[in-house]
Protein backbone atom coordinates (compact mmCIF):
# COMPACT_ATOMS: atom_id res chain seq x y z
CA UNK A 1 0.00 0.00 0.00
CA UNK A 2 1.19 3.08 -1.05
CA UNK A 3 1.78 6.11 1.63
CA UNK A 4 2.46 9.52 1.43
CA UNK A 5 5.65 10.30 2.71
CA UNK A 6 8.24 13.90 3.63
CA UNK A 7 10.58 12.85 0.48
CA UNK A 8 11.11 14.80 -2.16
CA UNK A 9 13.84 13.66 -4.24
CA UNK A 10 12.14 10.73 -5.60
CA UNK A 11 9.74 12.14 -8.24
CA UNK A 12 10.53 8.93 -10.51
CA UNK A 13 8.73 7.37 -7.29
CA UNK A 14 5.87 9.50 -6.91
CA UNK A 15 2.01 8.15 -7.42
CA UNK A 16 -1.31 10.16 -8.08
CA UNK A 17 -3.74 8.83 -5.14
CA UNK A 18 -7.58 9.13 -6.35
CA UNK A 19 -8.74 9.80 -2.89
CA UNK A 20 -10.37 13.19 -3.07
CA UNK A 21 -10.86 13.49 0.43
CA UNK A 22 -7.28 11.99 2.07
CA UNK A 23 -5.66 14.36 -0.44
CA UNK A 24 -7.56 17.37 0.63
CA UNK A 25 -7.76 16.52 4.31
CA UNK A 26 -4.41 15.43 4.97
CA UNK A 27 -1.90 16.02 2.44
CA UNK A 28 -2.68 19.67 1.76
CA UNK A 29 -2.46 20.05 5.79
CA UNK A 30 1.00 18.95 5.86
CA UNK A 31 1.77 20.63 2.21
CA UNK A 32 0.95 24.20 4.12
CA UNK A 33 2.72 22.78 7.06
CA UNK A 34 5.65 22.61 5.21
CA UNK A 35 5.62 25.45 3.07
CA UNK A 36 4.85 27.89 6.10
CA UNK A 37 7.50 26.36 8.26
CA UNK A 38 10.31 25.48 5.95
CA UNK A 39 10.06 27.82 3.03
CA UNK A 40 9.72 24.89 0.51
CA UNK A 41 7.22 25.30 -2.53
CA UNK A 42 5.54 22.26 -2.56
CA UNK A 43 2.23 21.90 -4.48
CA UNK A 44 1.77 17.83 -3.53
CA UNK A 45 2.90 15.45 -1.05
CA UNK A 46 5.10 13.07 -2.37
CA UNK A 47 3.33 9.59 -2.51
CA UNK A 48 6.03 6.56 -2.28
CA UNK A 49 5.86 2.80 -1.96
CA UNK A 50 6.92 1.43 1.61
CA UNK A 51 9.75 -0.98 -0.07
CA UNK A 52 11.32 2.47 -1.28
CA UNK A 53 14.26 4.01 0.67
CA UNK A 54 15.86 7.89 1.09
CA UNK A 55 17.34 9.46 -1.68
CA UNK A 56 20.41 11.55 -0.98
CA UNK A 57 18.25 14.41 -0.25
CA UNK A 58 15.17 14.22 2.83
CA UNK A 59 13.30 16.80 3.79
CA UNK A 60 13.39 16.44 7.26
CA UNK A 61 11.44 17.79 10.20
CA UNK A 62 13.93 19.26 12.93
CA UNK A 63 11.18 18.42 16.02
CA UNK A 64 8.02 15.60 15.89
CA UNK A 65 6.49 15.62 19.01
CA UNK A 66 4.30 13.13 20.25
CA UNK A 67 1.27 13.64 22.53
CA UNK A 68 -0.74 16.49 22.07
CA UNK A 69 -1.30 16.84 26.09
CA UNK A 70 -0.26 18.92 28.15
CA UNK A 71 3.24 18.39 27.64
CA UNK A 72 3.22 18.24 23.73
CA UNK A 73 1.27 21.74 24.00
CA UNK A 74 3.74 23.83 26.30
CA UNK A 75 6.85 22.60 24.23
CA UNK A 76 5.25 23.70 20.72
CA UNK A 77 4.63 26.78 22.74
CA UNK A 78 8.33 26.96 23.52
CA UNK A 79 9.26 26.05 19.89
CA UNK A 80 7.67 28.37 18.54
CA UNK A 81 9.14 31.46 19.66
CA UNK A 82 7.34 32.25 23.03
CA UNK A 83 10.50 33.15 25.34
CA UNK A 84 10.27 34.00 29.33
CA UNK A 85 12.07 36.61 30.93
CA UNK A 86 12.36 37.87 34.38
CA UNK A 87 9.38 40.64 34.81
CA UNK A 88 10.73 44.14 35.63
CA UNK A 89 9.08 44.65 39.01
CA UNK A 90 9.32 40.87 40.15
CA UNK A 91 10.92 40.07 43.32
CA UNK A 92 11.11 35.86 44.06
CA UNK A 93 11.16 35.09 47.72
CA UNK A 94 13.85 33.10 47.57
CA UNK A 95 16.75 35.61 47.33
CA UNK A 96 19.01 33.42 46.37
CA UNK A 97 17.42 32.42 43.30
CA UNK A 98 16.20 36.28 42.81
CA UNK A 99 20.12 36.85 42.58
CA UNK A 100 20.49 34.64 39.71
CA UNK A 101 17.83 35.53 38.01
CA UNK A 102 19.10 38.95 38.51
CA UNK A 103 22.55 38.80 36.95
CA UNK A 104 21.23 37.52 33.75
CA UNK A 105 17.81 39.56 33.85
CA UNK A 106 18.63 40.96 29.96
CA UNK A 107 18.11 36.61 28.90
CA UNK A 108 15.21 34.89 28.47
CA UNK A 109 15.09 31.78 30.50
CA UNK A 110 15.68 29.65 27.95
CA UNK A 111 18.98 31.70 26.95
CA UNK A 112 20.35 30.90 30.79
CA UNK A 113 22.14 28.06 32.26
CA UNK A 114 19.66 26.14 33.41
CA UNK A 115 21.20 23.67 35.96
CA UNK A 116 23.24 26.94 37.38
CA UNK A 117 19.53 28.04 38.26
CA UNK A 118 17.93 24.63 39.30
CA UNK A 119 20.88 24.18 42.01
CA UNK A 120 19.98 23.78 45.36
CA UNK A 121 16.32 24.21 44.82
CA UNK A 122 13.85 21.38 45.98
CA UNK A 123 10.44 20.42 45.13
CA UNK A 124 8.00 17.73 44.52
CA UNK A 125 9.58 16.70 41.73
CA UNK A 126 13.05 14.62 40.95
CA UNK A 127 13.72 16.74 38.46
CA UNK A 128 15.81 19.82 38.73
CA UNK A 129 14.50 21.82 35.56
CA UNK A 130 10.74 20.81 36.59
CA UNK A 131 11.52 22.26 40.25
CA UNK A 132 13.09 25.81 38.62
CA UNK A 133 10.40 26.57 36.01
CA UNK A 134 7.20 25.68 38.93
CA UNK A 135 9.05 27.78 41.40
CA UNK A 136 9.03 30.98 38.67
CA UNK A 137 5.98 30.17 37.57
CA UNK A 138 3.97 29.41 41.38
CA UNK A 139 6.73 30.63 43.89
CA UNK A 140 6.47 28.92 47.21
CA UNK A 141 3.08 26.99 46.22
CA UNK A 142 3.81 24.17 48.61
CA UNK A 143 4.24 26.52 51.41
CA UNK A 144 0.31 27.19 50.47
CA UNK A 145 1.24 31.09 49.00
CA UNK A 146 -0.64 32.00 46.38
CA UNK A 147 2.42 34.58 44.49
CA UNK A 148 2.26 35.83 40.82
CA UNK A 149 4.98 34.12 38.11
CA UNK A 150 8.06 35.92 38.27
CA UNK A 151 8.08 35.96 34.02
CA UNK A 152 6.30 37.52 31.52
CA UNK A 153 6.82 36.28 28.09
CA UNK A 154 7.47 37.50 24.98
CA UNK A 155 7.10 36.29 21.03
CA UNK A 156 10.60 35.76 19.41
CA UNK A 157 9.88 34.83 15.96
CA UNK A 158 13.38 34.26 15.01
CA UNK A 159 13.47 31.30 17.62
CA UNK A 160 11.06 29.56 15.97
CA UNK A 161 11.72 25.74 15.97
CA UNK A 162 9.53 24.03 13.07
CA UNK A 163 7.93 21.12 14.11
CA UNK A 164 4.48 19.22 14.49
CA UNK A 165 2.45 17.57 17.45
CA UNK A 166 0.98 14.85 16.61
CA UNK A 167 -2.10 13.35 18.49
CA UNK A 168 -4.81 11.02 18.64
CA UNK A 169 -7.46 13.75 19.96
CA UNK A 170 -7.81 17.20 20.20
CA UNK A 171 -5.33 19.37 21.72
CA UNK A 172 -5.73 18.08 25.47
CA UNK A 173 -4.74 14.41 25.18
CA UNK A 174 -6.15 12.18 27.65
CA UNK A 175 -8.41 15.44 29.60
CA UNK A 176 -10.62 14.44 27.25
CA UNK A 177 -11.85 10.91 28.67
CA UNK A 178 -11.33 11.57 32.36
CA UNK A 179 -14.73 11.23 34.12
CA UNK A 180 -15.88 14.32 33.52
CA UNK A 181 -17.82 14.43 37.14
CA UNK A 182 -14.60 14.59 39.34
CA UNK A 183 -12.74 16.99 40.43
CA UNK A 184 -9.07 17.26 39.47
CA UNK A 185 -6.59 17.05 41.98
CA UNK A 186 -4.62 20.25 41.45
CA UNK A 187 -6.14 24.11 41.79
CA UNK A 188 -7.18 25.02 38.68
CA UNK A 189 -4.18 27.46 38.38
CA UNK A 190 -1.86 24.75 39.05
CA UNK A 191 -3.29 23.32 35.15
CA UNK A 192 -2.48 26.07 33.35
CA UNK A 193 0.35 26.84 31.18
CA UNK A 194 2.51 29.69 30.50
CA UNK A 195 0.88 32.68 29.20
CA UNK A 196 -2.42 32.20 29.97
CA UNK A 197 -4.30 31.95 33.56
CA UNK A 198 -7.07 29.61 33.72
CA UNK A 199 -8.80 32.00 35.69
CA UNK A 200 -8.75 34.74 32.29
CA UNK A 201 -9.87 32.09 30.53
CA UNK A 202 -13.18 31.14 32.45
CA UNK A 203 -13.52 34.51 33.15
CA UNK A 204 -13.68 34.89 28.94
CA UNK A 205 -15.68 31.99 28.77
CA UNK A 206 -18.07 32.83 31.35
CA UNK A 207 -17.69 29.83 32.76
CA UNK A 208 -18.62 29.66 36.51
CA UNK A 209 -15.84 28.42 38.68
CA UNK A 210 -16.96 27.65 41.97
CA UNK A 211 -13.92 25.88 43.36
CA UNK A 212 -10.20 26.32 43.11
CA UNK A 213 -10.08 23.07 41.99
CA UNK A 214 -12.33 21.92 38.63
CA UNK A 215 -13.70 18.94 36.35
CA UNK A 216 -11.54 17.65 33.70
CA UNK A 217 -13.81 18.67 31.06
CA UNK A 218 -13.36 22.14 32.39
CA UNK A 219 -9.02 21.73 31.83
CA UNK A 220 -9.93 20.05 28.17
CA UNK A 221 -11.62 22.43 27.23
CA UNK A 222 -9.09 24.53 28.24
CA UNK A 223 -5.95 23.18 26.64
CA UNK A 224 -7.79 23.10 23.23
CA UNK A 225 -8.59 26.87 23.71
CA UNK A 226 -5.00 27.70 24.74
CA UNK A 227 -3.86 25.78 21.32
CA UNK A 228 -5.93 28.46 19.00
CA UNK A 229 -5.64 31.32 21.45
CA UNK A 230 -1.44 30.86 21.26
CA UNK A 231 -1.76 30.61 17.66
CA UNK A 232 -0.15 26.73 17.52
CA UNK A 233 -2.53 25.14 15.45
CA UNK A 234 -1.13 24.89 12.57
CA UNK A 235 1.83 22.67 14.81
CA UNK A 236 -1.04 20.61 15.24
CA UNK A 237 -2.12 17.42 13.88
CA UNK A 238 -5.47 15.55 15.68
CA UNK A 239 -6.89 11.27 14.55
CA UNK A 240 -3.38 10.29 14.12
CA UNK A 241 -2.04 7.38 15.71
CA UNK A 242 1.80 6.57 15.55
CA UNK A 243 3.14 2.87 14.66
CA UNK A 244 6.80 2.72 14.35
CA UNK A 245 9.71 5.41 15.33
CA UNK A 246 12.88 4.28 14.39
CA UNK A 247 16.13 5.17 13.33
CA UNK A 248 16.36 5.59 9.51
CA UNK A 249 19.85 3.83 9.58
CA UNK A 250 21.30 1.38 12.30
CA UNK A 251 25.01 1.73 13.21
CA UNK A 252 27.30 -0.67 11.79
CA UNK A 253 27.44 -3.00 14.92
CA UNK A 254 23.79 -2.98 14.83
CA UNK A 255 22.13 -6.58 14.46
CA UNK A 256 19.99 -5.46 12.28
CA UNK A 257 22.56 -4.08 9.52
CA UNK A 258 22.98 -7.79 7.47
CA UNK A 259 19.17 -7.77 7.18
CA UNK A 260 19.08 -3.97 6.02
CA UNK A 261 22.19 -4.21 3.30
CA UNK A 262 19.78 -7.28 2.01
CA UNK A 263 17.50 -4.17 1.00
CA UNK A 264 19.74 -1.30 0.21
CA UNK A 265 20.95 -0.57 -2.94
CA UNK A 266 24.82 -0.10 -4.36
CA UNK A 267 23.78 3.62 -4.59
CA UNK A 268 22.62 4.20 -1.31
CA UNK A 269 25.68 2.38 0.18
CA UNK A 270 28.28 4.49 -1.81
CA UNK A 271 26.40 7.49 0.11
CA UNK A 272 29.41 10.18 1.25
CA UNK A 273 30.53 8.90 5.07
CA UNK A 274 29.66 12.30 6.48
CA UNK A 275 26.19 12.19 4.79
CA UNK A 276 25.57 8.74 6.34
CA UNK A 277 26.47 9.83 9.71
CA UNK A 278 23.81 12.29 9.25
CA UNK A 279 21.25 9.78 8.05
CA UNK A 280 21.68 7.53 11.01
CA UNK A 281 21.08 10.10 13.64
CA UNK A 282 17.73 11.22 11.86
CA UNK A 283 14.15 9.10 12.95
CA UNK A 284 11.49 7.82 10.82
CA UNK A 285 7.99 8.20 12.07
CA UNK A 286 5.29 5.76 10.46
CA UNK A 287 1.74 5.83 11.63
CA UNK A 288 -2.00 6.61 9.70
CA UNK A 289 -4.45 9.34 9.91
CA UNK A 290 -8.06 8.37 10.72
CA UNK A 291 -10.23 10.38 8.26
CA UNK A 292 -13.52 11.49 8.68
CA UNK A 293 -15.05 8.25 7.09
CA UNK A 294 -13.09 5.95 9.47
CA UNK A 295 -10.20 5.13 6.81
CA UNK A 296 -6.62 5.06 7.78
CA UNK A 297 -4.46 7.27 5.66
CA UNK A 298 -0.47 5.63 6.18
CA UNK A 299 2.21 8.39 6.40
CA UNK A 300 5.54 8.50 7.27
CA UNK A 301 7.66 11.28 8.62
CA UNK A 302 11.16 12.32 9.40
CA UNK A 303 12.83 13.94 12.00
CA UNK A 304 16.62 14.78 13.05
CA UNK A 305 14.68 14.53 17.10
CA UNK A 306 11.70 13.26 18.57
CA UNK A 307 10.06 14.42 21.85
CA UNK A 308 8.00 11.56 23.07
CA UNK A 309 4.84 13.51 25.26
CA UNK A 310 2.64 10.85 25.37
CA UNK A 311 1.55 10.76 29.13
CA UNK A 312 0.72 7.31 31.17
CA UNK A 313 -2.94 6.97 30.29
CA UNK A 314 -2.49 4.47 27.27
CA UNK A 315 -2.14 0.71 29.36
CA UNK A 316 -4.60 0.56 32.22
CA UNK A 317 -2.83 -1.58 34.70
CA UNK A 318 -3.54 -5.17 34.71
CA UNK A 319 -3.81 -7.97 37.81
CA UNK A 320 -2.78 -10.70 35.20
CA UNK A 321 -5.04 -13.11 36.71
CA UNK A 322 -7.77 -15.72 35.72
CA UNK A 323 -10.76 -14.47 34.26
CA UNK A 324 -9.73 -10.80 33.74
CA UNK A 325 -10.65 -10.93 30.04
CA UNK A 326 -14.38 -11.35 31.05
CA UNK A 327 -16.89 -8.48 29.92
CA UNK A 328 -17.57 -7.73 33.45
CA UNK A 329 -14.34 -7.08 33.97
CA UNK A 330 -13.75 -3.06 33.54
CA UNK A 331 -10.37 -0.86 33.44
CA UNK A 332 -11.23 2.42 33.29
CA UNK A 333 -13.43 5.23 34.87
CA UNK A 334 -15.39 6.26 31.38
CA UNK A 335 -16.28 2.51 31.07
CA UNK A 336 -18.03 1.95 33.81
CA UNK A 337 -19.18 5.91 33.95
CA UNK A 338 -21.16 4.50 30.70
CA UNK A 339 -22.36 1.62 32.19
CA UNK A 340 -24.11 3.62 34.60
CA UNK A 341 -25.13 5.58 32.39
CA UNK A 342 -26.68 3.19 29.99
CA UNK A 343 -28.80 1.76 33.53
CA UNK A 344 -26.81 -0.97 32.72
CA UNK A 345 -26.18 -1.08 37.05
CA UNK A 346 -29.96 0.02 37.78
CA UNK A 347 -31.73 -2.75 40.35
CA UNK A 348 -28.90 -4.55 40.28
CA UNK A 349 -28.64 -7.03 43.67
CA UNK A 350 -25.24 -7.51 43.98
CA UNK A 351 -22.17 -4.85 44.61
CA UNK A 352 -19.66 -3.35 42.38
CA UNK A 353 -16.13 -4.83 43.00
CA UNK A 354 -13.31 -2.02 43.01
CA UNK A 355 -9.98 -3.00 42.84
CA UNK A 356 -7.23 -0.39 43.68
CA UNK A 357 -6.73 2.32 46.73
CA UNK A 358 -5.36 5.23 44.55
CA UNK A 359 -7.41 8.61 43.85
CA UNK A 360 -9.21 6.77 40.70
CA UNK A 361 -10.58 3.86 42.78
CA UNK A 362 -11.40 6.70 44.98
CA UNK A 363 -13.50 8.46 42.57
CA UNK A 364 -15.35 5.29 41.36
CA UNK A 365 -16.46 4.70 45.38
CA UNK A 366 -17.90 8.25 45.07
CA UNK A 367 -19.48 7.36 41.87
CA UNK A 368 -21.05 4.29 43.02
CA UNK A 369 -21.73 5.64 46.36
CA UNK A 370 -23.61 8.98 44.32
CA UNK A 371 -25.90 6.46 41.97
CA UNK A 372 -27.23 4.45 45.21
CA UNK A 373 -24.82 0.98 44.08
CA UNK A 374 -22.93 -0.93 46.69
CA UNK A 375 -19.27 -1.14 46.47
CA UNK A 376 -16.90 -3.94 47.89
CA UNK A 377 -13.53 -2.42 48.06
CA UNK A 378 -10.86 -4.85 47.21
CA UNK A 379 -6.95 -3.11 47.96
CA UNK A 380 -3.24 -4.78 48.99
CA UNK A 381 -2.18 -2.21 51.90
CA UNK A 382 -3.09 -1.88 55.04
CA UNK A 383 -5.62 1.26 55.82
CA UNK A 384 -2.12 2.45 58.21
CA UNK A 385 0.28 2.88 55.30
CA UNK A 386 1.77 5.68 55.54
CA UNK A 387 2.35 6.06 51.33
CA UNK A 388 -1.77 5.69 50.32
CA UNK A 389 -2.16 9.01 48.52
CA UNK A 390 -4.84 9.96 51.36
CA UNK A 391 -2.86 10.68 54.06
CA UNK A 392 -0.77 13.31 51.85
CA UNK A 393 -4.48 15.29 50.88
CA UNK A 394 -5.38 18.26 53.31
CA UNK A 395 -8.71 17.41 54.59
CA UNK A 396 -9.94 20.68 54.13
CA UNK A 397 -9.58 20.62 50.48
CA UNK A 398 -9.98 17.28 49.53
CA UNK A 399 -13.38 16.18 51.64
CA UNK A 400 -14.75 13.74 49.56
CA UNK A 401 -11.11 11.81 49.16
CA UNK A 402 -11.09 11.76 53.11
CA UNK A 403 -14.67 10.38 53.27
CA UNK A 404 -13.28 7.63 51.17
CA UNK A 405 -10.29 7.11 53.28
CA UNK A 406 -12.51 6.75 56.65
CA UNK A 407 -15.03 4.25 55.51
CA UNK A 408 -11.75 2.31 53.98
CA UNK A 409 -10.82 2.30 57.86
CA UNK A 410 -14.06 2.41 59.73
CA UNK A 411 -16.80 -0.36 57.45
CA UNK A 412 -13.87 -2.93 56.94
CA UNK A 413 -15.04 -6.67 56.56
CA UNK A 414 -13.18 -7.08 59.77
CA UNK A 415 -15.34 -5.00 61.76
CA UNK A 416 -18.45 -6.63 60.98
CA UNK A 417 -18.76 -9.81 59.36
CA UNK A 418 -21.61 -9.11 57.12
CA UNK A 419 -21.20 -7.31 54.58
CA UNK A 420 -22.38 -3.03 54.67
CA UNK A 421 -25.25 -2.10 52.34
CA UNK A 422 -23.29 0.71 50.46
CA UNK A 423 -19.95 -0.21 51.18
CA UNK A 424 -16.97 -2.69 52.53
CA UNK A 425 -13.38 -2.80 52.09
CA UNK A 426 -11.24 -5.61 52.17
CA UNK A 427 -7.84 -4.05 53.31
CA UNK A 428 -4.94 -6.03 52.59
CA UNK A 429 -6.31 -8.67 50.08
CA UNK A 430 -5.26 -9.58 46.38
CA UNK A 431 -7.76 -10.76 43.87
CA UNK A 432 -6.85 -14.09 42.75
CA UNK A 433 -9.16 -15.05 40.09
CA UNK A 434 -12.40 -14.06 38.68
CA UNK A 435 -15.34 -16.70 37.62
CA UNK A 436 -17.42 -16.16 34.75
CA UNK A 437 -20.81 -16.42 37.40
CA UNK A 438 -19.81 -13.28 38.04
CA UNK A 439 -17.71 -14.36 41.81
CA UNK A 440 -14.17 -13.01 42.47
CA UNK A 441 -11.80 -14.89 44.52
CA UNK A 442 -9.85 -13.31 47.26
CA UNK A 443 -7.09 -13.58 49.76
CA UNK A 444 -6.09 -12.35 52.52
CA UNK A 445 -2.60 -11.41 53.71
CA UNK A 446 -2.53 -14.72 56.14
CA UNK A 447 -3.54 -16.77 53.40
CA UNK A 448 -7.55 -16.90 53.98
CA UNK A 449 -9.58 -17.30 50.88
CA UNK A 450 -13.09 -16.00 50.40
CA UNK A 451 -15.38 -16.15 47.23
CA UNK A 452 -17.64 -12.67 46.43
CA UNK A 453 -20.49 -12.16 44.13
CA UNK A 454 -20.47 -9.01 42.21
CA UNK A 455 -21.84 -7.01 38.95
CA UNK A 456 -19.45 -5.35 37.76
CA UNK A 457 -15.87 -5.48 38.70
CA UNK A 458 -13.49 -2.32 38.38
CA UNK A 459 -9.88 -2.54 38.01
CA UNK A 460 -8.20 0.43 38.74
CA UNK A 461 -4.20 0.02 39.81
CA UNK A 462 -2.75 2.53 37.88
CA UNK A 463 -2.07 3.05 34.18
CA UNK A 464 1.06 2.51 31.90
CA UNK A 465 2.16 4.58 28.85
CA UNK A 466 2.58 2.20 25.56
CA UNK A 467 5.59 2.54 24.36
CA UNK A 468 4.79 -0.08 21.11
CA UNK A 469 6.13 2.28 18.62
CA UNK A 470 9.48 2.17 19.93
CA UNK A 471 11.94 -0.92 19.29
CA UNK A 472 11.32 -3.17 22.56
CA UNK A 473 8.55 -1.13 23.52
CA UNK A 474 10.93 1.61 24.72
CA UNK A 475 12.64 -0.76 27.68
CA UNK A 476 15.89 0.00 26.01
CA UNK A 477 15.78 3.79 27.31
CA UNK A 478 14.96 3.41 31.01
CA UNK A 479 16.80 2.88 34.30
CA UNK A 480 16.02 -0.65 34.36
CA UNK A 481 16.25 -1.49 30.80
CA UNK A 482 14.76 -5.01 31.05
CA UNK A 483 11.59 -3.62 32.59
CA UNK A 484 8.90 -1.60 30.80
CA UNK A 485 8.49 2.08 31.03
CA UNK A 486 6.76 3.04 33.85
CA UNK A 487 6.19 6.57 35.87
CA UNK A 488 7.32 5.41 38.82
CA UNK A 489 9.16 2.73 39.03
CA UNK A 490 11.09 2.89 35.61
CA UNK A 491 10.54 5.86 33.68
CA UNK A 492 12.38 7.10 30.98
CA UNK A 493 16.33 7.67 31.87
CA UNK A 494 16.97 11.55 30.91
CA UNK A 495 19.70 14.03 31.38
CA UNK A 496 18.79 16.19 33.36
CA UNK A 497 18.64 19.41 31.93
CA UNK A 498 17.99 18.93 28.64
CA UNK A 499 15.76 16.06 29.08
CA UNK A 500 17.24 14.22 26.08
CA UNK A 501 17.43 10.27 26.78
CA UNK A 502 20.23 8.84 28.06
CA UNK A 503 20.51 5.63 26.16
CA UNK A 504 19.18 7.42 22.67
CA UNK A 505 20.62 10.58 21.26
CA UNK A 506 17.83 13.13 19.80
CA UNK A 507 15.47 11.29 21.58
CA UNK A 508 13.21 13.11 24.16
CA UNK A 509 10.77 12.36 26.64
CA UNK A 510 8.67 15.02 29.12
CA UNK A 511 5.70 14.59 31.55
CA UNK A 512 5.05 11.30 33.45
CA UNK A 513 7.27 9.43 30.85
CA UNK A 514 10.26 11.01 32.76
CA UNK A 515 8.05 10.81 36.65
CA UNK A 516 6.57 14.31 35.94
CA UNK A 517 2.77 13.62 36.86
CA UNK A 518 1.27 16.74 37.66
CA UNK A 519 1.21 20.13 34.93
CA UNK A 520 2.59 22.35 36.76
CA UNK A 521 5.96 20.75 37.10
CA UNK A 522 6.28 18.79 33.42
CA UNK A 523 6.29 22.44 32.02
CA UNK A 524 9.97 22.12 33.13
CA UNK A 525 10.71 19.24 30.48
CA UNK A 526 9.52 21.60 28.00
CA UNK A 527 11.72 24.57 29.28
CA UNK A 528 14.54 21.81 29.40
CA UNK A 529 14.23 20.47 25.63
CA UNK A 530 13.57 23.82 24.06
CA UNK A 531 16.49 24.96 25.53
CA UNK A 532 18.67 21.97 24.30
CA UNK A 533 17.29 22.25 20.98
CA UNK A 534 17.67 26.25 20.34
CA UNK A 535 21.81 25.77 21.17
CA UNK A 536 21.66 23.02 18.84
CA UNK A 537 19.73 25.00 16.26
CA UNK A 538 22.22 27.78 16.72
CA UNK A 539 25.47 25.81 16.33
CA UNK A 540 23.80 23.88 12.72
CA UNK A 541 22.99 27.67 11.63
CA UNK A 542 26.29 28.89 12.65
CA UNK A 543 27.85 25.62 10.92
CA UNK A 544 26.15 26.14 7.46
CA UNK A 545 26.40 29.82 7.32
CA UNK A 546 30.23 29.06 7.88
CA UNK A 547 30.72 26.39 5.62
CA UNK A 548 28.98 28.82 2.97
CA UNK A 549 31.75 31.41 3.02
CA UNK A 550 29.51 34.09 3.77
CA UNK A 551 27.32 32.79 0.47
CA UNK A 552 23.57 32.20 0.97
CA UNK A 553 23.40 30.11 3.95
CA UNK A 554 20.09 28.74 5.87
CA UNK A 555 18.29 31.37 8.45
Amino acid sequence: MPVWCCRCSLAGHFRSYSGPETEGQLLNSFVQYFGDSLGRKIKRMPLIEETVLPGDSLLTLPVVIIGNGPSGICLSYLLSGYRPYLSPEAIHPNPILHTKLEEARHLSIVDQDLEYLSEGLEGRSSNPVAVLFDTLLHPDADFGYDYPPVLHWKLEQHNYIPHIVLGKGPPGGAWHSMEGSMLTISFGDWMELPGLTFKEWAASKRRNIKSDRVMPEEIACYYKHYVKVMGLQKNFRDNVYITSVSRLYRGEDDEDRSQLNENISTQHLEMEDEQKSLIKRNWEVRGYQRATDGSHVPFCLFAENVALATGTFDSPGRLQVEGEDFPFVLHSMSDFGAAISKGKLRGKADPVLIVGAGLTAADAVLCAYNNNIPVIHVFRRRVTDSSLIFKQLPKKLYPEYHKVYHMMCTQSHTVDSNLHSAYTSFPEHNVLSFKPEMKCVLQSASGLKKILKFSVALVLIGSHPNLFFLKDQGRSIGHHSNQPITCKGNPIEIDPYTYECTKEANLFALGPLVGDNFVRFLKGGALGIARCLAIRQKKKHELIEGGDGGGDGVP
